[in-house]
């Protein structure tokens, strides 16, 4: 019975964890034709050092690291882009630039 209810706390733990690292980012749309991004994890630890690219048609016309506040700031490209945080091992989030807030 002691070696249940510890297998179930372990699986518990193992599992919580597995979803305690979820990246988030947020743009936004500044009033001098750049866009800004914040980016941060669900465990609350920082984004700073993680790459950024900004893609469009296929092709990276943006990269950059992340600064130290966890933000980054770019010029809007002209068209449909997509903004892209990649923090590798299933921690990568991607916001199309139609869904970047005005």
């Amino acid at each position: 019975m002691k070696k249940s209810i510890a297998v179930i706390g372990i699986m518990t733990l193992l599992g919580s964890s597995a979803f305690a690292h979820t990246a988030l980012m947020s743009c936004m749309e500044n009033a001098d034709a750049t866009i800004t991004c914040e980016a941060g994890f669900s465990d609350g630890s920082s984004a700073a050092g993680v790459m950024f690219k900004v893609v469009q048609e296929g092709k990276v016309v943006f990269e950059k690291k992340f600064d130290e506040n966890s933000e980054i700031t770019f010029k809007k490209p002209q068209g449909e882009y997509t903004a892209l945080l990649d923090g590798g091992d299933g921690h990568s989030l991607s916001i199309p630039s139609r869904s970047i807030l005005k």
